[in-house]
């Protein structure tokens, strides 16, 4: 039997509730970096359980070697995938993910649900993607990502400032408005 979860995974994330402490926690402790700061991110297409969701997320993303390493701040108590795990105040570990062929997420979404984990939230950021309600199978929700071009020049910059990075410099960046 082929396993449920079938493609690499490349990304973990984390629900925090301050992401620059967050990163100079993780930059101190293992020396991941640089991290690159998102505030205020709203995608118009996402949705959480089927309903619009348009409440203003946080945002911290950087490596730590080949792996992805992204790190999540939401201010408010609206409903959310991160709400479903930890309430105002709590922080922890929240999803792994994968990249999947852009065309396929919806398919491999589908298969999952089919399986008796629901889709949670969808939305289209450079590429589909799809978080998928597997805390009763791995403890954490399963983000199924599309992988295309246009998501790999989003990934680029931050992977060639991790590969030329002095380990010590600028830790954390802010970027501006309207970046994943």
């Amino acid at each position: 039997m082929e396993p449920l979860i079938r493609y690499p995974i490349f990304q973990h994330a984390w629900f925090v509730s301050d992401l620059e402490k967050t990163c100079l926690a993780w930059h101190k402790a293992v020396g991941a970096g640089p991290f690159f700061i998102t505030e205020n991110h709203v995608t118009e297409t996402q949705t959480y359980r089927g309903q619009t969701f348009l409440t203003p997320l946080h945002y911290a993303f950087g490596y730590h070697g080949e792996t992805q390493v992204q790190f999540i701040q939401q201010d408010d108590d609206a409903p959310s995938i991160y709400r479903d795990m930890y309430k105002k105040g709590e922080e922890g570990f929240h999803h792994i993910a994968m990249l999947v062929p852009d065309e396929d997420v919806k398919t491999e979404a589908e298969r999952f649900a089919k399986a008796g984990y629901p889709i949670a939230s969808e939305l289209w950021s450079h590429a589909d993607v799809a978080y998928i309600d597997t805390r009763d199978l791995i403890g954490c929700f399963l983000e199924l990502h599309g992988d295309n071009d246009e998501i790999r020049g989003v990934f680029a910059p931050w992977i060639e400032a991790q590969e030329n990075w002095d380990g010590v410099t600028e830790p954390v960046r802010h970027r501006k408005q309207g970046g994943e």
